[in-house]
């Protein structure tokens, strides 16, 4: 009888670990197939730049980008240490002497303009969600005004970044003058188109969801005689954050997407100009950069849509806890 038990009591365990076991199997697997196919369809497609670099040569590239960003590393600090020594020496000469440290201006290696992606597209994300979240919720709230409107977002949400990027850099470009700008207008450029081509998902998906918020949650609002300010904070936001997240996660996706694009044409040092550099530069290790800015591009997507999913659960309330 008390085998018996224990057994029962294993039963489960073993559901469990086999579950545990094809969560992590299956997608090793697939990885692994990928990298097969990649390997043996690489050597068959001949460019004018040789085959196709398969994983090996990619990883291979990828190592020299390393030592590449660590050698232009030591160059820059080797650069500020000979700049604070002759300044330590002119000091000691004449005390009163005007120094300058003058920032290292190397190239930007591949890691640096990893970074400098990052930076514009957060920016542009957010510009487009400052925008958005706000006109969303007006829109939910107004049916009148969300029809009025609405055959405006949808004539503008489908135009292509190439479209608008001609248009964004001769508006910033007649706007944004200035002998010490502030932010590079490249920077400027690729930010705006980003936030151009972004903002729709969050908008409309902001504006569906406080359209469709439940009646009873109206009529506690009704009930409360909350101001428009307590109706938005307590009832509007925290019913229309399912909606509101997934416009987020769709929106920070195509910001993503639409930023290496701007970035090529505008010429903004990140990943987009990486990769058009080295297409433009054609040597033979060219396409095996190309190949790990293209898998980098794709780790960091899938990186910032985990990122916003887990911010979503984070935040998220649920009705029983709006009622309380």
């Amino acid at each position: 009888m008390s085998n018996n038990i224990a057994l029962l009591r294993r039963i489960p365990n073993r559901k469990m670990v086999l579950h545990q076991s094809r969560t992590v199997l299956l997608p090793v697997i697939g990885i692994l197939v990928f990298l097969l196919v990649w390997h043996l369809t690489a050597k068959q497609i001949q460019t004018s730049l040789g085959a196709l670099p398969g994983p090996t040569q990619t990883y291979q590239q990828f190592t020299r980008l390393v030592d590449e960003h660590f050698a232009e590393a030591e160059k820059a600090e080797a650069f500020m240490l000979r700049q604070e020594k002759r300044n330590a020496e002119k000091l000691a000469t004449n005390p009163d002497a005007k120094v300058k440290i003058r920032p290292y201006t190397g190239k930007p290696t591949f890691f640096d303009q990893i970074g400098i992606s990052l930076v514009t597209v957060a920016s542009g994300f957010a510009l487009a969600s400052m925008m958005a979240i706000p006109l969303g919720i007006l829109l939910g709230m107004n049916s009148s005004l969300y029809m009025a409107v609405n055959p405006i977002i949808q004539l503008l949400k489908p135009v292509s970044p190439l479209a608008w990027l001609p248009i964004v850099t001769m508006v910033v470009s007649a706007v944004y003058v200035s002998s010490e700008p502030l932010f590079p207008k490249s920077f400027v450029i690729s930010l705006f188109t980003v936030a151009l081509c972004s903002v729709w998902p969050t908008l409309i998906n902001t504006a569906v969801g406080v359209a469709n918020i439940d009646k009873d949650l109206m009529n506690v609002s009704r009930v409360l005689q909350l101001s428009g300010l307590q109706h938005v904070r307590s009832i509007v936001l925290p019913s229309a954050t399912p909606m509101m997240f997934t416009g987020l996660r769709l929106s920070l996706g195509i910001a993503w997407m639409v930023l290496i694009a701007a970035e090529m044409l505008a010429q903004n040092p990140g990943l987009g100009k990486f990769v058009w550099d080295e297409f433009q530069n054609g040597s033979s290790a060219s396409l095996g950069r190309i190949m790990v800015a293209v898998l980098t591009i794709g780790l960091i997507g899938l990186l910032l849509d985990r990122g916003m999913l887990a911010l979503q659960k984070k935040v998220s309330w649920n009705k029983q806890q709006l009622l309380r």
